[in-house]
């Protein structure tokens, strides 16, 4: 008999290009190969590419076009972000607060600036995983730069509420920046298009978003003329002087088209949310899941679970390869080490280790779900009998 064939369940991780973002993306791989920076033909008709892209981008998050900085992910655009406002206001403070269940890429930002001098406190979290206003406000000092706080949590689905947490930071005369990765391509598009209005900076990368790896942005706010960075790349003074370096046009021509899909509705948050609760409703009656962060509005997609007494490094393996799945966990060597997202909720290591992440897609269907979530019983039921 045919091995079942294998799911992904992992679009937090990354998604497919999108069969239209890369048929919009081919013709500047070959035709239209030029540099948007030289002063020709073929440059001119890349840098009107760059354009388009750029309007798509911003109009995506409620920007304007000169608001929106290329970089090659979201990686470089939360560096960027924290560490060129560190450099650009060393004048006023040294103090930049995030929270304990941000990125590794903001998370690993602020310790190499705290190396370097700065003070840095990093925010506890509720038991769902949010900060409140109020205990942002009270870590707020007159030397504080930035605030760094994200929208979506990967993990674990759970939303900040950037609106309230950027009306304290306005409050306060502090930037705000959000790290929007997982927003796009997740949240309905009326809510994405108002990121723009409620961060002073923020990240996103296309490959999250069923656009290309290796392209990304960061939005400046450009409103507000107080909102300065230090660039991180020196050169050629590309994009503003922010990220100089000759533009990978095709991939950035790839993320405006995916982000013109998202703004027109490609996305159906409603349909993925059924999705996720009839998933989470199956596993908890029939395999005794924990849903971490239930009672915080989430990502429509995403669920971080945990299954007492089950190793979710075991379960997976127990899975052998049928569901493409995430841990929940770093592992950076061969010992895995708990994830500091759920450690942060107040998980204990053995809650942490026993919990897995399933992201869905566009191209998930409730059939996958189905199967998926018979798998895991399966595996889980296994995993208990050892």
């Amino acid at each position: 008999m045919d091995a079942a064939p294998p799911i992904y369940l992992d679009y937090n991780a990354t998604t497919p290009v999108d069969a239209r973002v890369f048929e919009a993306m081919r013709p500047y791989f070959t035709e239209h190969f030029g540099n948007a920076a030289s002063a020709h033909a073929w440059g001119w008709a890349a840098s009107a590419a760059v354009d388009a892209a750029r309007a798509h981008v911003a109009a995506m998050i409620g920007a304007e076009p000169a608001e929106i900085v290329f970089t090659s992910g979201a990686t470089e655009a939360a560096n960027l972000a924290i560490k060129g406002v560190a450099a650009r206001y060393t004048a006023k403070g040294r103090h930049l607060v995030t929270a304990a269940t941000e990125h590794r890429a903001v998370l690993d930002a602020h310790a190499r600036l705290a190396r370097d001098g700065c003070d840095v406190t990093v925010l506890p979290v509720d038991a769902d995983g949010l900060v409140s206003p109020g205990v942002l406000d009270a870590a707020i000092r007159p030397d504080t730069l930035l605030v760094s706080l994200m929208r979506a949590n990967n993990e674990t689905g759970v939303l900040h509420s950037t609106e309230a947490l950027y009306a304290v930071c306005r409050a306060r005369g502090v930037f705000l920046f959000v790290d929007a990765t997982q927003a796009p391509g997740k949240l309905p598009a009326a809510d994405v298009a108002r990121i723009a209005a409620h961060a002073d900076l923020a990240a996103f990368a296309a490959h999250k978003f069923y656009g290309p790896k290796g392209a990304g942005a960061l939005y400046v706010r450009r409103r507000d003329p107080r909102v300065a960075l230090a660039p991180l790349v020196e050169g050629g003074g590309q994009e503003r002087g922010f990220r100089s370096g000759t533009l990978a046009v095709p991939l950035i021509v790839g993320m405006g088209e995916a982000a013109r899909l998202v703004l027109e509705g490609a996305d159906d948050p409603a349909r993925l949310t059924a999705l996720r609760d009839q998933l989470e409703v199956r596993l908890e009656a029939d395999a005794g899941a924990v849903v971490n962060g239930r009672a915080a509005a989430r990502l429509p997609n995403t669920s971080s679970l945990a299954f007492p007494g089950v190793r979710a490094d075991r379960l997976l393996a127990a899975l052998g390869g049928s569901l493409a799945l995430a841990t929940g966990s770093a592992c950076a060597s061969a010992k895995p080490e708990a994830s500091h997202v759920l450690r942060a909720l107040g998980l204990s290591d053995e809650a942490a280790r026993a919990s897995i992440r399933i992201s869905l897609g566009r191209p998930t269907s409730a059939a996958d779900v189905n199967a998926a979530a018979e798998r895991i019983v399966a595996a889980v039921r296994v995993e208990r009998g050892r």
